[in-house]
């Protein structure tokens, strides 16, 4: 498939007869690291009980356990951008590729929790990297028409890799009699889930082997000719367009030197397009939607659903979340990015307010926590509907805008910073919901319904639409 005479299709393929279904494929194989990120991010969810269990640990320090991937991530997200710029898109992804593969066989054997810990913030390092160099490496290689879809094939594989995670949870818990915490051959059930991660680390790795190197970084390091070569099979053209190209690149480049954090500088400390990017990252992460994937077995376990039957509405909830990944995908660069966002906001936030009514509702006796059925119906609507707006929103666009919105020069080490901010949101999410469950699971998510309320208001006063625009136009 070509973008020649293709309604809506860029002036780009129109033109030049770019191959449209090669840059497709090349975008998806750069979104494996997105699947990786989803997965790794995920799996915890069917183990967080056992783990519990095995280790005999508090609430709180259960929190920092699964949360210490995140503060891994953010780590990881900072350097990306230095390590893309200084090694290459290409072989930044191979780092994250071993890294996933280390840390999974780690986390499958930790004799102890705090070296659970240890490997869950070397898979971070790698989430954090992937979250990076996937959308940025995406946006460079596309062409502006279908920038948006082909991004929103980031938040795709992300989805993808939860629901699968959910999934292998699900299967390997039923191999095993039906508990997380029951052996399956020499290790716990739980064990299993955490090291399966080495399959689709393997398979990354394999793809970084055959995709091309960004034609951008190419421009930034002087291959002319590689990028002329990337771009005519991309975007297509002749010898004086793809000239022109290059030029168009090199100009927005701005320089030769590689972009560094002083570069962000401005007179509010950081430029005022990097603050709307921390912004949004943050915002993305501080509505709650990791507590639902992080959690949400546990959380459907304290009000009292069985530990399979929670498991399968974690799998129910993934579901959801690709269905409304799929939709944002087709809308994107149809409607625009800006739409979609102040959409999911208010859809989010009504969503989270029906949640904590229902959960309101919960009683207990003794140590027993219980939910009616018509309260649990609603808070599982309740709940799905939030999954479905933040998926058809936030969750895919925040992706697009961070691969698209930074003018080139400083985009590497803009992204770093604000894919950092994102995980320092979620880890702040994610350490404290286990004591914020404890405390009023309702009032947790009327906190969350706060977030979902301003992040419309921000969207409303700061965001910008960027469809349809090269990344050379894009100015800050």
């Amino acid at each position: 498939m070509t973008g020649k005479g293709s309604a809506g299709a860029s002036q780009d393929l129109s033109e030049g007869g770019g191959d449209l279904g090669k840059v497709t494929m090349i975008a998806a194989a750069a979104a494996m690291g997105g699947f990786l990120f989803g997965y790794d991010s995920a799996v915890i969810n069917g183990a967080v009980d056992a783990i519990q269990a095995r280790f005999q640990v508090s609430s709180a320090t259960l929190g920092f356990t699964v949360a210490s991937a995140l503060l891994g991530s953010a780590v990881g997200a900072a350097v990306t951008g230095s390590l893309a710029d200084r090694y290459g898109r290409i072989r930044t992804m191979r780092i994250a590729g071993v890294l996933f593969a280390v840390s999974a066989v780690g986390m499958a054997l930790p004799f102890a929790i705090w070296d659970l810990i240890l490997w869950r913030v070397l898979s971070g390092i790698a989430i954090g990297m992937a979250s990076v160099i996937a959308p940025t490496y995406i946006a460079e290689i596309a062409p502006a028409a279908h920038r948006g879809r082909l991004g929103s094939l980031q938040q795709l594989a992300i989805v993808l890799g939860i629901a699968v995670s959910q999934l292998a949870d699900y299967l390997i818990a039923l191999a095993a009699g039906g508990s997380a915490s029951n052996m399956l051959g020499p290790l716990q059930a739980w064990q299993w889930m955490l090291g399966a991660e080495l399959v689709p680390a393997a398979i990354y790795l394999l793809l970084t082997l055959v995709i091309p190197e960004s034609p951008r970084y190419l421009v930034r390091v002087g291959e002319d000719d590689q990028a002329k070569e990337i771009l005519a099979e991309v975007e297509g053209g002749g010898p004086a367009r793809l000239d022109r190209r290059v030029t168009d690149i090199r100009k927005a480049l701005g320089s030769e030197e590689r972009p560094r954090l002083r570069d962000l500088r401005g007179r509010l400390g950081l430029l005022p397009i990097v603050w709307i990017g921390m912004a949004l990252s943050a915002f993305q992460q501080l509505v709650g939607i990791n507590v639902i994937f992080y959690y949400s077995s546990s959380l459907w376990q304290s009000v009292g659903v069985p530990e399979s039957d929670s498991l399968l509405l974690s799998l129910f909830t993934s579901v959801i979340n690709i269905v409304g990944t799929v939709v944002a995908i087709f809308l994107v660069d149809r409607v625009g990015r800006r739409p979609l966002l102040l959409v999911g906001s208010a859809g989010m936030a009504l969503a989270l307010a029906v949640a904590a009514y229902a959960f309101g509702h919960a009683t207990a006796v003794g140590e027993e926590v219980s939910l009616d059925f018509a309260w649990g119906v609603v808070a599982l609507v309740a709940a799905s509907s939030f999954v479905l707006f933040f998926a058809l929103s936030w969750g895919a666009v925040v992706w697009v805008l961070l691969g698209e919105m930074f003018p080139l020069r400083i985009r590497a080490a803009a992204m770093g910073v604000a894919t950092a901010t994102q995980w320092i949101a979620n880890w702040a999410v994610t350490v404290t919901f286990p004591s914020m469950r404890d405390w009023s699971l309702s009032g947790s998510y009327l906190v969350y319904t706060g977030f979902a309320v301003l992040s419309l208001l921000f969207v409303w006063k700061f965001v910008k639409e960027t469809k349809g625009k090269t990344l050379e136009e894009m100015t800050g």
